[in-house]
């Protein structure tokens, strides 16, 4: 398969047409479809169904969607690491991050890197920590910013400083915000909403102990401001960290018993880096 090939078919499966994917890349559209033709020849499937007046993939096209947009990310990112190779240091630094109070720390760090390399760039990726892993894992990040409880066992790391506090995000004018905190058996028979991912899951059952049994979840999620968005509405409380600022019309109220979450910058053991991620990495060891 080749890149530009590749391109051609992402083009189209964002058009859903082949005529406006042909305008926007240059090509006619019998030269379009000859190339796409190919493309399923060679993979041996169909990747599109052909209708009167779009095309939508099929189920294999969107598996390779997402494979052909891994690679062309990846090709584009190493081709950027090559351009930059002059005397000042400049390139892209790629950092996946969960939602974490120590994403504050690391913003303090990327300032102060840039007023040392002003034409460094930093590329975000907001995501869990299992999807922060599995970018690294196929080489489109460079490192990943990781809540725990996760397996770090194949990973270097740079442990954060500051811990995340859990706590239950509820409306104002709930019974539980006027507490100063917040014990397992409080939430028997409140909708909870609860992370989606299993690890996380684990350690809220081991705080709640034998009242885990008894809890109602409503919902789960990935990302806490939508967790806030369903609070805002209606649907339940969210168990969550202690992010600033996330509405006016909602309080946080903390764990009791306390409980902490550590947070680590993490990157794949024996990575070879660009000149650029290797001195930021020196950057964070030597000013935390």
């Amino acid at each position: 398969m080749e890149l530009r090939v590749l391109r051609y078919f992402l083009a189209v499966a964002q058009e859903e047409s082949i005529t406006k994917a042909a305008a926007l890349l240059h090509l006619t559209q019998p030269t379009l479809s000859r190339q796409l033709m190919q493309l399923e020849e060679e993979l041996g499937t169909k990747l599109f169904h052909r209708g009167q007046y779009r095309i939508i993939l099929t189920d294999d096209g969107m598996l390779l969607r997402r494979r052909a947009q891994e690679m062309i990310e990846l090709a584009d990112k190493t081709e950027r690491e090559f351009l930059h190779r002059e005397t000042e240091l400049s390139g892209e630094i790629a950092i996946g991050c969960g939602e974490t109070q120590s994403m504050t720390f690391l913003s303090q760090q990327i300032c102060s890197f840039r007023k040392l390399y002003p034409r460094v760039q930093f590329r975000i990726y907001s995501a869990t920590a299992d999807d922060v892993k599995e970018r690294i894992e196929n080489g489109l990040l460079d490192m990943g910013l990781l809540t725990e409880p996760v397996d770090i066992s194949r990973y270097a790391f740079h442990r954060m400083p500051q811990k995340d506090q859990w706590g239950v995000l509820v409306l104002k004018d709930s019974p539980l915000a006027e507490k100063e905190g917040v014990a397992p058996a409080d939430l028997v028979g409140i909708p909870l909403l609860l992370s989606g991912r299993e690890k996380v899951r684990s350690e809220l059952a081991n705080w709640f102990g034998d009242d885990y049994i008894h809890i109602e979840i409503a919902a789960t999620y990935n990302l806490i401001l939508n967790a806030a968005n369903m609070v805002k509405n209606g649907v339940g409380a969210a168990l969550c960290f202690y992010l600033e600022n996330i509405s006016n019309a909602l309080r946080f109220v903390p764990l009791s018993p306390k409980l902490e979450t550590g947070t680590v910058l993490a990157w794949k053991k024996d990575q070879i880096f660009s000149p650029v991620v290797e001195q930021f990495h020196q950057h964070i060891k030597y000013t935390r």
